[in-house]
C-alpha cells in the first residue's frame, strides 16, 4: 500500500495520565550512590522527574511534525519514516537506521545536515534524500502485533520501503545497533540496489564474533557471549593488533554495563515490561541509564545531546507504549540464524564504512572486518559513543558525506 502522511497527536488524556503517574512515584531508598555504582541515583531521577512535569510535550511533537511523517503497512506491520528531501543538484536517498534504546529522533540533526549542507556550511552536492524509519515495534512503528520481527526481517521490510513504496532504484544505507546489523544485511543480501553501508559497529557476517550464525546485530552475540561465558568467545585481545588493543579493553569494560538489558530482553523481556509498562519513572531509569552509560558523556547524562533530548526520548517510548515490542527485538534477534543470500567472499561486497566513534560498545579487528568485508573506510574520531548521530551530529555527517561521496 502507499504511504501515507502521518501526524503525531498524543491524546490530551495521555498527557494528563502521565502528569498523575509522576505526582504519585514512591521512590525508594538510595545512598552512596552518587557515581551510579547501583544505577541511576535518586537524586539525579529526581531532578528529571520535576523537568518531565514542566516539559512540554506539545512543544516536541510539534517539531516532529516539521518534518515529513508517513507511516505504510509492510506485511502486517505498521511502520512510520520520517521522510526528508535533499536541497542539492542530485540527492542520494539514505535509510537511516536506529537502534535500542534509540528512535528516529536521534537522526533530527544528522537529516538536517544530510538533506541541507549548505545551511551548515557544506556542499549541495553532497545532498541526501533521507528515509529515517522507526524500527517495527518502536515509536510510531505501533501497535506491533506480529511475532519475530528481527534484523533479518526489518531488511527485507526496509528494501521493500526504498524500492516499492518510495520508488528507489539505488540507495546508500547507515545505522548503529541493530541498526547497524540491518545496514550490514542490506549490504549483504540487496547489493544490487545498496550503494553502500554506512555502521558505526564493523560488520562481521559469518565471521568471529557472528559466531557462524551471523545474525548480526553484530556484536551483540559477541557481547553476550563474552559477558557471560568470559573466555570462550572465538575473539580475544590477541586478535587485535598492538595499536588496536585499546578498544578490546574499552569493549572489555563498557560491555559490563550491558549485563542487565541482555540478560533480560533475551530471556524474559514481557515479565520486565510490566513493571516499565505501568511506570513513567521506571522506563526512565531503564532508558536513561543505557544512554548515560553507552555515550560518550564526559560531561554527565544530561551533556550528551541534552536532557531535552532525553525527556523527548522517554516520552516517545512512554507515549507509544512500545518498550515492550522494543524489547522482544532481544529475543528474536539472538534466536534467529544468519539469512544468508550468497556464499560468496567478502559476504558484504558493496563499500563498507565504519567511522571508528572510540566509546563505541563493540569493536572488531581491522583485519577480520576486511577479510569479511569490502571495507573502503576506516575512520578514526576523536570523541562520540554508541549514539553518534546524536551525541556528535557534526561528526557523524562529516564521515557519513566522505565516505558516500566517490559512491554517488
Amino acid at each position: 500500500m502507499p504511504p501515507e502522511p502521518f501526524t503525531v497527536a498524543i491524546p490530551d488524556d495521555a498527557l494528563e495520565d502521565l502528569q498523575a503517574r509522576l505526582r504519585g512515584i514512591r521512590w525508594p531508598a538510595d545512598f552512596n550512590n552518587e557515581d551510579w555504582r547501583y544505577g541511576v541515583p535518586r537524586s539525579y531521577l529526581e531532578s528529571f522527574v520535576e523537568s518531565w512535569k514542566k516539559y512540554d510535550w506539545r512543544e516536541t511533537e510539534a517539531e516532529i511534525n516539521s518534518f515529513g511523517n508517513y507511516r505504510v503497512d509492510l506485511d502486517g506491520i505498521p511502520i512510520h519514516f520520517m521522510y526528508e528531501r535533499g536541497k542539492g543538484p542530485n540527492p542520494l536517498p539514505i535509510i537511516l537506521t536506529h537502534g535500542w534504546p534509540w528512535s528516529f529522533w536521534d537522526w533530527k540533526e544528522a537529516t538536517r545536515r544530510l538533506t541541507d549542507p549548505a545551511a551548515f556550511g557544506g556542499d549541495p552536492a553532497d545532498s541526501f534524500d533521507v528515509v529515517a524509519p522507526s524500527l517495527p515495534g518502536f515509536g510510531f512503528s505501533t501497535p506491533l502485533t506480529v511475532d519475530g520481527v528481527q534484523t533479518q526481517w526489518t531488511a527485507d521490510l526496509w528494501a521493500t520501503l526504498m524500492s516499492d513504496v518510495l520508488g528507489y532504484d539505488r540507495f546508500a544505507a547507515a545505522g548503529g545497533d541493530f541498526g547497524a546489523g540491518i545496514s550490514a544485511q542490506l549490504g549483504h543480501k540487496y547489493g544490487d540496489r545498496v550503494v553502500g553501508i554506512h555502521v558505526s559497529i564493523a560488520p562481521m557476517l559469518g565471521g568471529a564474533g557472528g559466531s557462524g550464525t551471523g545474525n548480526l546485530e553484530p556484536g551483540s552475540l559477541l557481547g553476550l557471549r563474552r559477558t557471560l561465558d568470559g573466555p570462550t568467545s572465538r575473539l580475544s585481545r590477541d586478535d587485535f593488533e598492538p595499536d588496536e588493543q585499546w578498544s578490546w579493553d574499552m569493549m572489555d569494560d563498557r560491555w559490563t554495563t550491558a549485563l542487565a538489558h541482555v540478560a533480560v530482553h533475551t530471556t524474559d523481556p514481557q515479565t520486565f515490561a510490566y513493571a516499565l509498562h505501568d511506570s513513567p519513572v521506571g522506563l526512565a531509569a531503564w532508558l536513561i541509564e543505557k544512554r548515560y552509560n553507552w555515550s560518550d558523556n564526559r560531561g554527565g547524562p544530561d551533556q550528551v545531546p541534552s536532557r531535552k533530548f532525553l525527556l523527548d526520548l522517554v516520552s516517545i517510548y512512554w507515549f507509544t507504549e512500545s518498550y515492550v515490542t522494543s524489547a522482544r527485538w532481544y529475543w528474536h534477534v539472538f534466536r534467529t540464524p544468519w539469512d544468508r543470500a550468497h556464499e560468496r567472499t567478502p559476504a558484504i561486497e558493496v563499500p563498507v564504512g565504519v567511522p571508528g566513534f572510540p566509546r563505541e560498545m563493540v569493536f572488531a579487528p581491522r583485519k577480520m572486518v576486511e577479510a569479511n568485508n569490502n571495507l573502503t573506510h576506516w575512520g578514526k574520531q576523536e570523541r562520540g559513543g554508541h549514539f553518534p548521530a546524536a551525541e556528535e551530529p557534526d561528526l557523524f555527517v562529516q564521515d557519513l558525506v566522505e565516505f558516500f561521496r566517490p559512491l554517488r
